[in-house]
This record gives C-alpha cells, sequence and structure tokens, in this order.
C-alpha cells in the first residue's frame, strides 16, 4: 500500500479551475479505461444515481460527491495516474463487507479503519478490473444497508 510521496499530490487543486473531462483525462493516463468502464457502469445499472463536482476548502482540491436522493454513495478524487473512490458505512455494515466478495485487504482497510463519528471509509485506487468489481460489491452493500 502506498504511503506518501508523488502519488498524493493535489490535482484538479484550482478552485477556478472546474474539473472537465479532458482535465481528468490529462490527470489519468492508463486508467482513463478504467474511469470510462466505472461510469459506463454506474450510468447503465445506477441512471438515479447524480454526480456533483465541489471544491472543498479542506483539501484544497475538487472532489465528486456520487448521491441517489440524499443518501452520499461515494466520494471520488483524482490522483496522478489514477483515481479513487471512498464509501463510508456504518458498523451495520460490517457483516456484509465480511461476506462479501471484495478483496481481502478491503476488508482489512474496513476492520483497522479508523472512525470518524459513526462512519469508517474503504478507499479504491483504480489500477485494474478487479478494482471496478470491488466497487460495484461496496455500492450493492451501500444501497443495502439502511
Amino acid at each position: 500500500m502506498h504511503k506518501g510521496g508523488p502519488l498524493d499530490q493535489p490535482v484538479l487543486d484550482d478552485r477556478d479551475q472546474f474539473p472537465t473531462e479532458i482535465m481528468i483525462f490529462s490527470h489519468l493516463g492508463k486508467a482513463k479505461i478504467l474511469w470510462q468502464s466505472f461510469f459506463n457502469y454506474l450510468h447503465e445499472e445506477h441512471p438515479d444515481f447524480s454526480e456533483e463536482w465541489r471544491y472543498y476548502n479542506d483539501g484544497k482540491r475538487w472532489l465528486m460527491k456520487v448521491t441517489r436522493k440524499s443518501k452520499t454513495m461515494l466520494w471520488l478524487s483524482i490522483i496522478p495516474g489514477a483515481f479513487r473512490t471512498t464509501f463510508y458505512f456504518t458498523d451495520k455494515a460490517a457483516q456484509a463487507i465480511d461476506c462479501s466478495s471484495i478483496s481481502e485487504e478491503l476488508k482489512d482497510q474496513f476492520r483497522s479503519g479508523k472512525s470518524f463519528g459513526k462512519i469508517r471509509g474503504l478507499t479504491i485506487t483504480f489500477r485494474d478490473g478487479s478494482d471496478i468489481e470491488n466497487a460495484k460489491s461496496l455500492l450493492t452493500i451501500k444501497l443495502a444497508i439502511r
């Protein structure tokens, strides 16, 4: 797992420059294919999801929030050569996460993750097709947990 370094450098950090597809793809490089595959899945399987880019002062960068009605499904950020999604779950999701098909690395990340109040985050950095499958599984859990 990556700790620190150039991958953590802010991208999309100009408050005055709204993220465009051209700009996003310029940062993603080869991960553009994963981006397109992930968003094709979202748009086909979850047409009721909404996507919104916002600039956040605390992180000094643009983040995308994906929602279904008033429920936040995931947060998305761009890093050099990749993108990340973060899902937040309460402890109610622990059993579903343990029994899911997501990677053991992600299960461990949830078990040992830092709590923010009553929630813990699970972050996927998209590197290959298995990351899309992990994200699909987490979306299924997110939709099932009330």
